[in-house]
């Protein structure tokens, strides 16, 4: 850094999914590099870094008022805004009070060098590329200050669903190389990593730039020594295949049986409306084919309640679908309009009212299913990897193979290790959290 002062200090936030979480440890490793430490409770940051969601218009409205909070606060920090949001709306961000650095997708892991500008110069900086121009695979395998890994395969996306704005704020699939992923995943183990969660974009589209395929870059993964769990983040069920669930099920070593799959809607009609590239024949083909071929698994899934084009009779069979399914947890989602996409044009246009309601009512059928699964395993035994604590909780948690929460007294020469447990009950006051005996 160009600035004088000795040990400047940044705060890290970040706002939607894993793989901005991915990224942005590997800002803050990036950073640390250049002398800049991570602030603690108390200090007054020097910069600001603040990663970005645009997944819905609440994640932009989230964007903003965190952005505004964060500039009030600390008025003499550098505050810089990247991620999706940036992306697509930089101009927007930039009319921000406090604002100084604005940074696309591409820009997003060159932050060091646009602070080392703005310190110099002091003049605003907006740099993002057009979507389509990102052609390059910018790697992360970070950790930050959890127990687990993230390590980032793939982005982009090529799929430009009619709802979505990712591609625009992604760009284009691409993917890094099996032989650069596996060697940062032997760097997460020599630094005492048990856990990587691989992420991406559109993970299933991994390798479809370079060559290589997703199941070979998973066999490649799963010899690494040290690493005793993988987790797919999520996966389209159009590229889950069954050669991929068949090797997980009887020749992958360190796989957990846990699976995240997004289907956004049970009716076909709606499915066809928003591009998506699969029906629920298939969809419900996948699903059964992993609980017959390891019936233990844990399934999610994700699904948007009140999508455009979804009339009252498509959203009773998208219901009566999901009900049907042999999964575990919905991850649900109001429909959110997103500029720019072509799902404006798509008729019938479900009120605010009753996407409330179709959220409550999923939500709902997410619990109920969640409950019958959790209460079938009790008295079970499982490995579980214990997670560094947050705050200071007096109480450690960490999961199960098959992604059940779990809740112990905190026994710090633990943290990191795994240890039998027995699933005792369900924790009163945490409905989604196990107590358990340590064997």
């Amino acid at each position: 850094m160009t600035d004088n002062q000795l040990n400047p200090k940044a705060e890290y936030h970040t706002l939607g999914c894993k793989l901005n979480f991915a990224e942005t440890s590997e800002i803050a490793k990036i950073l640390a590099e250049r002398g800049i430490v991570r602030a603690t409770k108390g200090d007054r940051p020097d910069i600001v870094v603040i990663n970005t969601c645009s997944v819905t218009e609440t994640a932009d409205k989230k964007g903003r008022q965190l952005i505004r909070r964060l500039a009030s606060r600390w008025p003499e920090a550098t505050i810089v805004v990247t991620g999706c949001y940036a992306q697509l709306k930089p101009a927007e961000i930039m009319d921000i009070p406090g604002v100084d650095i604005v940074l696309g997708s591409n820009e997003k892991l060159k932050a060091a060098e646009f602070i080392d500008q703005w310190l110099s110069d002091r003049k605003p900086i907006c740099e993002v590329t057009a979507p389509m121009e990102i052609r390059n695979f910018q790697p992360s395998c970070e950790r930050g200050d959890r127990t687990r890994y993230f390590l980032k395969v793939q982005d982009g996306c090529d799929y430009f669903c009619t709802y979505c704005t990712i591609p625009y704020a992604r760009g284009r699939s691409r993917s890094g190389l099996i032989a650069d992923l596996t060697a940062q995943a032997r760097h997460a183990a020599g630094e005492g990593g048990r856990e990587i969660v691989i992420t991406g974009v559109n993970i299933g589209e991994f390798g479809n730039d370079n060559g290589q395929s997703f199941l070979e870059l998973l066999k490649s993964l799963d010899s690494v020594d040290g690493i005793s769990r993988y987790r797919i983040s999520s996966i389209e069920p159009n590229l889950i295949t069954e050669e991929i669930i068949d090797w997980i099920a009887t020749e992958a070593r360190a796989f957990m049986p846990h699976f995240h799959i997004p289907l956004q809607a049970g009716s076909d009609t709606v499915l066809k409306l928003m591009n998506r590239r699969y029906d629920t024949d298939l969809f419900r083909s996948r699903i059964e084919y992993i609980r017959q071929r390891i019936p233990d698994a844990f399934i999610g899934i994700d699904i948007i309640a009140g999508a455009r084009g979804e009339t009252p009779e498509e959203w009773q069979k998208s219901i009566d679908f999901v009900a049907s399914l042999p999964v575990d947890k919905l991850h649900v989602f109001p429909y959110s309009e997103r500029p720019g996409t072509s799902a404006l044009h798509i008729a019938h246009k479900v009120s605010q009212e009753e996407k409330h309601r179709r959220v409550a009512r999923l939500t709902r059928l997410s619990d109920l299913k969640l409950e019958e699964y959790m209460k079938e395993r009790i008295g079970r035994e499982y490995d579980v990897l214990w997670e560094h604590p947050v705050g200071d909780s007096k109480r450690m948690h960490g999961f199960t193979p098959n992604y059940l929460r779990v809740s112990a007294p905190l026994q710090p020469e633990l943290l990191n290790t795994i240890s039998r447990v027995r699933l005792d009950a369900i924790d009163p006051e945490e409905p989604d959290t196990f107590q358990v005996t340590l064997l």
